[in-house]
């Protein structure tokens, strides 16, 4: 783990089972949670790391075993950064169906990067050059507000202390 003041980061690397979503999710959402994202952030961040992760199990290395995806939580300042890397064919993101278009909404997939786009500030989906596809999402840090529980106290609930 880089220890740099400014910026931290996180990285995992898991097989390609669905096994390890939980696991990722928790993490995701842990991250969040210390950096003092709002609850309802911290949730929409754990869910968008999760359908990156699934969609790089899935589509990207096709449930392979041989196969890995990498997790990396960079967490600065101002921003979370979490980077999903597969080493699949990719894919092109522009050719996605909208899942809220009328011949779509009863389809049991294809939610995942709609639910990406619309948890975080910013998607990005890029092919590697040694194979298989990037996905890049930033969320803002927004701090909880801190005047409910004391000054600069957390219930135990929310990651503080119990004392």
């Amino acid at each position: 783990m880089n220890t740099s003041p400014s910026r931290r980061e996180i990285r995992v690397q898991i097989e390609s089972r669905f096994e390890f979503l939980d696991l990722v999710q928790q993490m995701a959402e842990d991250v969040c949670r210390v950096s003092g994202f709002h609850r309802n952030s911290t949730l929409n961040v754990g869910l968008a790391v999760r359908e990156a992760v699934v969609n790089a199990i899935k589509h990207g290395n096709r449930q392979e075993a041989g196969k890995r995806v990498e997790v990396i939580f960079r967490l600065g300042s101002r921003k979370l950064v979490v980077v999903v890397r597969d080493q699949g064919v990719g894919f092109d993101p522009e050719n996605v169906r909208n899942p809220l278009a009328a011949s779509n909404i009863f389809r049991a997939n294809g939610r995942g990067i709609f639910f990406m786009k619309n948890f975080v500030d910013d998607v990005v989906f890029q092919r590697l050059n040694r194979g298989g596809m990037e996905v890049r999402m930033e969320k803002k840090i927004e701090k909880r507000r801190r005047g409910r529980h004391g000054a600069g106290t957390a219930r135990a609930s929310e990651g503080g202390e119990v004392g």
